[in-house]
């Protein structure tokens, strides 16, 4: 595998409906970590919802890779 991944449809679906922010050329570990950056630095405030944001947005990473 190395630095290379393929997320399935459902995963992709599962990312955009967490973040509201398409999924588009994630093809390696770095697109993903980068994508996920992306999105935080996009909704970050100083708030209880962001917090749970980035939290469910983690968690969801977390599940996409342990199916690896």
């Amino acid at each position: 595998m190395g630095n290379a991944i393929r997320l399935t449809r459902k995963e992709v679906e599962r990312l955009e409906r967490i973040t509201g922010l398409p999924v588009v050329g994630v093809r390696t570990l770095d697109d993903l970590r980068k994508y996920v950056a992306d999105c935080k630095a996009y909704y970050a405030e100083d708030s209880r919802e962001f917090e749970m944001l980035a939290w469910l947005i983690d968690n969801e990473v977390s599940r996409c890779l342990a199916a690896a």
